[in-house]
């Protein structure tokens, strides 16, 4: 197994890239790392980098490992390229892609395949101080100076950014052909926002074990199938799916089944067939004896004037089994019986929440994955009298 440590410079890139490729031809299993995650050592060390690697892995995706135990997902050559494949033939062929998301995390790692395919080298927009629209302005114009098409891949928290930037920011990223967004929910006032700049955002949901985005748009890619399991549970089979965990074969025999993998999220079907992902399984909030989504909370919070973002989660409570919490980020001074009165509107009196703070950022996780264990210990260790325990 091949340790990678790679913080977003080119030169890690590209150390990244070559030993990528060298897997994607049979060389060693590559387990990129992120030096400036604060426990890498420790997810560097659960993956046992000295032991024998399961056999067919090209490359092993790891968890941060904050929130729990490190979890390493398998991903052979077979896998990466089905869904680089897929991805360009959606897209509307090979191009040239602009990497701006963490090269050891699936998404910003699939760019580095799918320009592979394409014939190309990727522009790499300096990540190691974080995402910052001038940097991504700079990437962008020597992309757009190519031959196209052009692509990239976002993050919602990036796009927030640019669009907040405006100015050359939004001019270059209306001319990429596609902005892949993945990582997390794509909220409608962002949508919205996105396309009155006129950027063409392709929303796409997978993850680590699907080898990235594998369903774009709420169409799965060509070679992907989905279904609804038990509790609406999304399933996914096809050739873009991990083969498994890495030294762990009981979470893989529970979450891989007759080439189907079991996903943590919650979703439904369109009478067209396209899937909406409702939230994470542990995401619905029991409260009162009304089950809750706790996404859909989010999405009425973040369609009201002067919220930019929101996390919800659900907080043990001696009346209501469970209390619905939220940390807003807000652009303007919201009161928060305005927020409750939106989500009341929405989705009815036991979705309002009962807790609200505001921060200047959501905690984040990876790239644009907020950290909801960080969420719900800034909830439960500050309780601000005007806004919070309100009953209702």
């Amino acid at each position: 197994m091949r340790v990678i440590w790679s913080d977003g410079r080119s030169e890690s890139v590209a150390e990244l890239t070559h030993a990528v490729l060298d897997a994607l031809d049979g060389g060693p299993t590559v387990l990129p790392l992120d030096p400036r995650n604060p426990v890498a050592d420790a997810v560097r060390d659960a993956m046992r980098p000295d032991e024998p690697v399961e056999p067919d892995t090209a490359v092993i995706i790891t968890t941060s490992g904050s929130t729990g135990r490190p979890k390493g997902t398998l991903l052979s050559a077979r896998a990466l390229l089905a869904s680089a494949r897929a991805t360009h033939a959606r897209l509307g062929g090979p191009g040239r892609w602009l990497l701006a998301t963490p090269p050891g995390y699936v998404g910003g790692l699939q760019v580095l395949v799918r320009s592979h395919l394409a014939g190309t080298t990727p522009v790499v927009m300096d990540s190691s101080r974080g995402f910052r629209p001038e940097a991504f302005t700079d990437a962008a114009r020597e992309v757009l100076a190519s031959p196209g098409p052009h692509y990239t891949a976002l993050v919602p928290t990036q796009l927030a950014r640019l669009l907040d930037a405006g100015g050359a920011a939004v001019t270059l990223a209306a001319s990429f052909d596609a902005i892949v967004l993945g990582g997390a929910a794509y909220p409608d006032d962002l949508r919205s926002r996105a396309e009155r700049a006129g950027l063409s955002v392709v929303p796409s949901y997978g993850m680590s074990e699907t080898a990235s985005g594998c369903v774009y748009d709420g169409v799965p890619l060509d070679g992907v199938r989905v279904r609804l399991g038990e509790d609406d549970r999304v399933e996914i089979s096809g050739a873009v799916l991990a083969h498994g965990y890495r030294l762990d074969p009981e979470l893989t025999a529970a979450s891989f089944a007759g080439g189907w993998f079991r996903t943590s999220d919650v979703g439904s079907l369109t009478d067209d067939g396209r899937l909406q992902v409702l939230g994470r399984v542990d995401d619905m909030i029991n409260t009162g004896g009304v089950k809750v989504p706790a996404r859909q909370v989010e999405d009425a919070l973040t369609a009201c004037p002067g919220v930019r973002a929101a996390c919800v989660v659900g907080l043990p409570d001696p009346e209501w089994g469970q209390r619905v919490a939220a940390v807003v980020v807000t652009t303007e001074d919201v009161p928060v019986e305005r927020l409750r009165d939106t989500v009341r509107a929405d989705l009815g009196d036991a979705a309002a929440p009962k807790q609200v703070r505001v921060v200047d950022e959501l905690p984040l996780i990876g790239p644009g994955k907020v950290d909801q264990g960080a969420v719900r210990r800034l909830l439960l260790g500050h309780l601000d009298r005007s806004v919070a325990d309100a009953q209702q």
